[in-house]
């Protein structure tokens, strides 16, 4: 549906708008897609390398950025608000992937990928372990959720919220990239263990699930052929294949029945109708 773009990253779909959002990180930007004429327009620039995005429960824009090293949430008319720049007096170190709760709590990721270089932020002497977040709606305080993870990446809840899913996305020289899956127990997760780590045949950066509690994440950075997007039942059995002519990064489900899956891969955005209803767009 577009292309020309440097990275695509971070899509979520305004269905009230009828229009898809994403990150084209390096060039430092959110573009914009409207569903009805596929017309494509810079929605904000600078984005201060922004990267994941999602709505909160009011509908309002909530956007990780890489260079700012912090999250904002874009309110109704325009202006933009600082969610959390520091935890515990330290930086962040470069939010990537965020979901909003029920309850209106933010989860976020915060690995080191988008400040490893100049090429999506800037180059970072880390002053925090690479950790999931979470951010009360009510006190604004943030607790740590998981650490020790080494590269948190995608981030999304199952359909009834009691499990959160996290990709925990390689380093280069490191194992495969894998999924974990955690329970959700009100603030805080327990029993985390992998839910899948079928990727030795490249890697996988973001995710979402079905209203069926199927999980579907990008893959790419490998092997050619294995490149677009997996869906895996909930028991993580492998269940279908989306193949692309490019690296696939993220993907989010949109469209006015939610069963058109968009997906920002490399240069490009691709979307495909499926039979399948997102439980997040």
């Amino acid at each position: 549906v577009a292309t020309g773009f440097r990275w695509c990253e971070g899509p979520v779909y305004v269905r009230d708008g009828g229009y898809l959002l994403w990150s084209d990180i390096p060039n430092n930007r959110i573009m914009r897609w409207s569903e009805d004429d596929g017309h494509v327009s810079v929605y904000r620039q600078p984005s201060n390398n922004s990267n994941g995005n999602t709505r909160d429960r009011e509908g309002r824009l909530i956007t990780c950025e890489h260079d700012s090293q912090r999250l904002t949430r874009t309110e109704h008319d325009g202006a933009i608000t600082v969610l959390i720049d520091r935890f515990e007096g330290k930086r962040l170190n470069a939010p990537n992937d965020v979901v909003v709760s029920a309850d209106g709590a933010i989860w976020f990721t915060d690995p080191l990928f988008g400040n490893l270089g100049n090429y999506e932020g800037h180059r970072i002497m880390p002053e925090l372990p690479t950790q999931v977040y979470r951010l009360d709606p009510r006190s604004g305080r943030a607790t740590v959720v998981a650490t020790g993870l080494g590269g948190p990446d995608g981030i999304a809840f199952s359909p009834d919220e009691k499990k959160l899913y996290v990709i925990l996305m390689a380093f280069p020289g490191n194992r495969p990239a894998e999924i974990r899956v955690f329970d959700v127990n009100g603030a805080s997760l327990s029993n985390g263990k992998v839910f899948t780590a079928d990727f030795t045949k490249g890697n996988t950066d973001g995710l979402r699930t079905d209203m069926d509690g199927n999980v579907w994440c990008s893959m790419g950075n490998g092997d050619p052929a294995e490149d677009g997007v997996r869906c895996y039942a909930p028991n993580g059995d492998l269940i279908g294949k989306i193949h692309l002519p490019e690296t696939c990064a993220n993907l989010c489900f949109g469209g006015k029945k939610k069963n058109r899956l968009f997906m920002t891969a490399s240069q490009s955005v691709y979307a495909l109708y499926v039979e399948a209803q997102g439980a997040r767009v």
